[in-house]
């Protein structure tokens, strides 16, 4: 993963980033196992910076600012860096305690994560409080696209909802390969740790809107720490902030870090936007002209 940054942004992603998290940031994504590299701990802070500093590639060549930003859970931190709200080593420095503190709840008991495919979120609402009702702990955690819920809770609220699956209505329940129940309550120790991180960090004006993960709402300045404590134990609102973008005026999403997942989601969600993945140093170009038609449309159009 990022090895063209890698070699392209040694500044970032070399000593500096290894001296912030104590381990090297290169061996882990270029040289460790998948296991290592997908560790909470270790994929935290190695997706931050990667897309970060991707950003920064992009950003330089970006005729102007964005009109605003988002990022999915843990990219809302990367969003808030390239607005100019926190420092990269300061922001590197959360995440790293962001991304140990969640490994560290998740380790407390069984708990992970489910994708209701199918599923609108009244659905999705609707089993959880169903469970909730019996003495479960299932919540809604991500809401990631039209019929794409995911729900958290412990590994007796996921085993009962795979059994109960067809009694309601539900079409297919697919267990997820994380740690544990992210964005729910099972999270609250991690919270704590997260915002006493967050209290050490200097916070700035944003250059441009970012719009929160808790609210699907652009971050009011002066709430971007009490939102991201927030965001460790509160649901993903990440199709309805989507949407939010695109009714506001957003014709063009680009992705900007590893894979292609949130470009995916806004295609999905923001009906009408275009969504375009810059994944890595070769995927800029084609990504600034798409930048380049919404900019200078043609005649007519």
């Amino acid at each position: 993963m990022g090895a063209d940054l890698f070699a392209e942004r040694p500044d970032l992603l070399g000593h500096r980033a290894d001296h912030i998290l104590g381990w090297s940031l290169e061996d882990v994504c270029l040289r460790g196992s998948e296991e290592t590299l997908t560790r909470t701990e270790h994929a935290q802070p190695a997706l931050f910076a990667v897309s970060y500093a991707l950003w920064e590639e992009v950003s330089a060549r970006l005729p102007g600012l964005p009109t605003a930003a988002a990022g999915h859970s843990l990219g809302e931190y990367t969003a808030l860096t390239a607005s100019g709200v926190m420092d990269f080593d300061d922001a590197l420095a959360v995440v790293a305690e962001r991304g140990q503190a969640m490994a560290d709840a998740a380790d407390m008991e069984p708990s992970g994560m489910s994708a209701l495919l199918g599923a609108s979120l009244e659905q999705a609402e609707d089993v959880s409080a169903r469970r909730r009702e019996e003495g479960g702990r299932l919540t809604v955690a991500n809401v990631n696209a039209p019929g794409q819920v995911v729900v958290a809770g412990g590994k007796e609220d996921l085993e009962w909802l795979e059994t109960e699956a067809p009694a309601l209505g539900l079409r297919k329940v697919v267990r997820l390969k994380v740690a544990g129940a992210f964005h729910s309550p099972f999270m609250a120790p991690a919270a704590a740790r997260v915002g006493a991180a967050l209290a050490e960090v200097p916070f700035h004006s944003q250059t441009f809107p970012v719009w929160s993960n808790v609210t699907a709402q652009p971050l009011p300045a002066g709430k971007e720490r009490q939102l991201l404590v927030d965001q460790v134990v509160s649901p993903v609102l990440f199709a309805q902030t989507l949407e939010g973008m695109a009714g506001s005026g957003v014709e063009l999403f680009l992705h900007i870090g590893p894979g292609d997942l949130t470009a995916s989601m806004a295609r999905r969600s923001a009906a009408g936007a275009r969504a375009i993945a810059v994944s890595d140093l070769v995927g800029i170009a084609p990504g600034l002209e798409a930048v380049g038609t919404i900019a200078s449309p043609q005649p007519g159009s």
